[in-house]
């Protein structure tokens, strides 16, 4: 760290924290929409500058402000769960840990409020409570393997997704009955378990999807960022994530703090499972194979927005926007194709943590480099003021 003439600590411009993480972010999203375009490039060079266009305007794309409305509501209404698995995923890396299970715990939650709604009809909020439980329970396993068998929390996660997957599944089929292709769906308007609206929907052309999930899912955010920046709990925490033997040493409880988080973090994929599931926007196919790709985004949007809880709210939208943008290039390029570059775009956004380290590298080698000017005038001061000393020394005693 650099100081000026009077003592004072002096950062550099890319000393910063919140420099070094924006222009992460922006240097990972510049390459992500590069190496896209070349995919377009390789794949239809005449549309490729089009389908760059259209996947970034992604609902201004739309004819008129009514489908522009709508579908600005349906790219909010799967940001909310989005946001909710960056900040599980954000909570587990703050305790030195990586909730790769996220995805598990997501569709844990999923069965849960699923459950509840069908064969008991429960009010949304109770769904939701369930989601909570069932989520923080799936959470809970991998954290007392890793408290105290020291289980790698990336394998017991990923085993941990692929077996809710399918519980969930044959839970699920149980009540599908061979309708809809074993596709479950809530009659619009009439289930006690939708999540109300509460006039959201009007401010998206009728939007019913929209629903007061998104505002609860802000609410979340800011809870959590106070959470770990402003209490007891969330200090304990980091120190556990920094070196858990010093946190031990010190009294705290590091095992009781492991298994808590992973609780804390699984509760937080429960709800993003309830927000989603419950507001009516999508169905659960029960032939499914692949684990959601929600809680693996999850993983993206954390690292784009810096590890932060406020960070994670607006890497969360940039990354669902790309994602409902790529969908319209169904018309210029294959399906999969708009599924390939948003795939890029989306997981060269995890690489802002390595960019921010090189930022800090060069910030520090910067650093040094002014530490040592300063030194240096500092020297050559102090030896023209014992030259001028020494000049006057002489003039006086000629002077005698």
């Amino acid at each position: 760290m650099t100081m000026d003439k009077k003592g004072n600590n002096k950062r550099g411009f890319f000393g910063l924290p919140g420099v070094r993480s924006f222009l992460a972010a922006l240097i990972c999203i510049l390459l992500g929409l590069l190496v896209g375009y070349i995919v377009l490039l390789i794949i239809n060079p005449e549309n490729a500058g089009k389908g760059m266009e259209v996947m970034l305007k992604n609902f201004l794309a739309r004819n008129n402000k009514v489908f522009q409305l709508k579908h600005l509501g349906n790219t909010v209404v799967k940001t909310a769960p989005l946001i909710l698995c960056s900040l599980s995923i954000l909570f587990a890396y703050k305790t030195g840990m990586f909730n790769i299970g996220a995805a598990g715990q997501y569709v844990a939650g999923a069965g849960a409020c699923l459950y509840f709604a069908y064969k008991f009809s429960s009010p949304w909020y109770i769904c939701i409570l369930v989601a909570i439980v069932a989520g923080a329970l799936w959470g809970a396993i991998s954290g007392a393997l890793k408290a105290y068998l020291n289980v790698n929390e990336v394998i017991s996660g990923i085993m941990l997704n692929w077996i809710s997957l399918y519980i969930v599944n044959m839970l699920m089929k149980a009540f599908c009955k061979g309708a809809e292709k074993d596709t479950i769906a809530f009659v619009r308007g009439q289930s006690p378990s939708l999540i109300p609206n509460m006039g959201l929907d009007g401010l998206f052309s009728k939007n019913t999807s929209v629903t007061i999930a998104i505002p609860l899912t802000l609410i979340i955010a800011v809870a959590i960022w106070i959470l770990l920046s402003k209490t007891k709990f969330g200090y304990e925490i980091k120190a556990t994530g920094f070196n858990k033997n010093a946190a031990k040493y010190a009294g705290m409880r590091e095992k009781s703090n492991i298994i808590l988080t992973m609780v804390i973090c699984g509760a937080l994929a429960g709800i993003a499972a309830s927000f989603f599931f419950l507001s009516g926007f999508s169905t659960w196919n029960t032939n499914q194979t692949s684990v959601p790709a929600m809680g693996f985004n999850g993983i993206a949007a954390a690292f784009l927005g810096g590890l932060h809880p406020i960070g994670v709210i607006f890497s969360s939208y940039f990354i669902q926007h790309i994602s409902d943008g790529g969908t319209s290039l169904t018309g210029m390029y294959p399906a999969q194709i708009a599924d390939l570059v948003s795939a890029i775009i989306i997981y060269l956004c995890g690489f802002v943590l390595f960019m921010k380290l090189q930022m800090s590298k060069v910030s520090a080698a910067g650093e040094r480099r002014r530490q040592a000017k300063l030194d240096a005038l500092a020297a050559a001061e102090k030896e023209n003021a014992a030259a001028d000393d020494a000049s006057e020394e002489m003039k006086g005693g000629e002077a005698k």
